[in-house]
């Protein structure tokens, strides 16, 4: 039956008794007690109280050169009540120092150590108790690096496994393998979703699913009705396993459960940082974001109409936000690139809404009506007239430009206007077909055409063209040259100019 248990020691890297033995330079020496080779020694500590219980938090090697042993007493009596009251206290071992007090160790101690299953330690003059401490404290560096070492490795593997197509199998999986046991994900039903590693011994799966009971919120909350505190993990043993519980997220009900055959240090460390993983992972699966968006997703895919799909995003209008980076931000972390997925997705939290395409010259973001859109720091955007999703391909269109009209004008963020102009007079396909023809010259050089555009909406300005593209006044002037020389049209006739316009807003 799985249990909760806190070890009474302190928390440090536990060092091996068998590797303060090896240590030559110490000459320490078994002479009584238990040869496990599983005792390990919390820290070193020195004592000459007879009564030590009160000084001790377990785990400790106490030191002693027996100072606190009465000249006349019943040293069997004596020495069995002190050893018991260390053994009480979590003691991992004893050493005894042969000087200067004693020259050997008292044959009643050893008895009473043998009796109480307490390791007792010869510790020999010419080694001091400064010298055992620094000896446990050397070995307990080493293994905390080892620990850190570990712990970072395993990181790094999980990270890697949570980016694979399969991010969740692979979690638990390169888990099980890095803890050399069983992990297993159970769902807010207590059923197991996915398990990789060994297989467990059996009634192992059994008392893994009744310990996440202690971790999971219950349906109806705690008699009183209001939900209680539950604990970040929870730890028991069956046999010669070790198990260990951990709650995803917000207390969703999903569990990582994981069993090993022993418990090492940085194990603990390790499963919880599978546990934040695989709580992003599951995330999304649990708020049914992810998989309405995936759902709407395929049904485009699929052929199915914008007007079809929107409700699984959501009902109401939307927005089209178009954004590209301020060029008045300097360069560093705080300045978005289209090119960066981070900095998009950032954009796409700060505006409300998670979906967000990072295209290779803009980001596009598709927001609910109700979320109005504000200037964001190192951002110039483009918002769009709300919209039914069947107008969604329009309101991409006006995006477009109401972002060229910020871009030209150094706005951080310009709305598309719902006043109607004359341009709405001629049919949209006309339009475009006729814009296409009077800009052919132009195709395939972006930069003309895009410095033409802010050119004509800062009303021929050479200098504030200049500082809206980024570039020198000089190349302002030889691009619209070399404009007109392509489209063999005089631009500073006002007729002239306003055609443009007019197809540059159409293409």
């Amino acid at each position: 039956m799985p249990e909760t248990t806190t070890p009474a020691v302190p928390p440090t890297p536990p060092v091996p008794l068998a590797a303060l033995l090896a240590r030559e330079d110490l000459g320490l020496r078994q002479i009584a007690g238990p040869a496990d080779p599983g005792t390990a020694v919390h820290w070193a500590h020195t004592s000459e109280m007879a009564d030590p219980y009160p000084y001790l938090l377990g785990g400790e090697l106490l030191l002693t050169a027996g100072v606190h042993i009465p000249e006349a007493a019943d040293r069997e009596a004596y020495f069995d009540a002190y050893v018991s009251r260390i053994v009480a206290a979590g003691g991992a071992a004893l050493g005894f120092g042969v000087a200067p007090v004693h020259d050997t160790v008292p044959r009643a101690l050893a008895a009473a150590c043998d009796r109480h299953g307490l390791p007792l330690l010869e510790v020999p003059p010419q080694t001091t108790f400064s010298g055992v401490a620094r000896a446990v404290w050397q070995l307990m560096a080493q293994a905390r690096l080892a620990e850190l070492r570990r712990v970072t490795e395993a990181q790094q593997s999980l990270a890697a496994a949570a980016s694979r197509p399969d991010p969740v199998p692979s979690v638990l999986r390169r888990l099980a393998q890095r803890l050399g046991g069983h992990a297993v994900l159970y769902g807010p039903d207590a059923a197991a979703i996915a398990a990789a590693g060994r297989e467990p011994a059996r009634g192992v799966p059994e008392a893994l699913a009744e310990l996440t009971g202690v971790v999971r919120p219950p349906a109806g909350g705690t008699p009183g009705g209001a939900p209680g505190p539950l604990p970040a993990s929870a730890t028991g043993t069956l046999g010669a396993a070790h198990l260990a519980v951990y709650p995803l997220g917000s207390g969703e009900g999903f569990v990582l459960g994981v069993a090993t055959p022993r418990r090492e240090p940085g194990d603990h460390t390790i499963a919880s940082v599978a546990a934040v993983l695989l709580s992003l992972l599951t995330g999304e699966h649990r708020s049914g974001t992810g998989a309405a968006r995936s759902a709407a997703l395929v049904r485009l895919l699929l052929g199915a109409p914008p007007e079809e799909v929107a409700p699984l995003l959501g009902a109401g209008e939307w927005l089209v936000v178009h954004a590209r980076p301020d060029p008045r931000t300097p360069p560093g972390p705080e300045r978005g690139c289209p090119h960066d997925a981070v900095s998009a997705s950032a954009l796409g939290a700060a505006l409300g809404s998670p979906l967000v395409d990072a295209g290779p010259d803009v980001v596009r973001v598709l927001v609910p009506a109700g979320r109005e859109p504000r200037p964001q720091p190192g951002w110039t955007l483009g918002v769009s007239a709300a919209v039914p999703p069947g107008d969604w391909p329009a309101a991409d269109t006006q995006a477009a430009h109401a972002l060229a009209r910020a871009r030209a004008t150094r706005a951080r963020l310009v709305r598309h206007g719902a006043r109607p102009a004359l341009t709405d007079l001629v049919p949209p396909d006309q339009a475009r077909a006729h814009a296409r023809t009077l800009l052919a010259p132009l195709a395939g050089q972006p930069a003309l055409a895009e410095t033409l555009r802010g050119w004509l909406s800062l009303h021929g300005s050479w200098d504030r063209t200049a500082v809206a593209l980024g570039v020198h006044r000089n190349t302002v002037r030889q691009r619209i040259a070399r404009c007109a020389a392509l489209l063999a049209a005089d631009l500073d006739d006002p007729d002239v100019r306003m055609e443009l316009w007019f197809a540059l807003r159409r293409e």
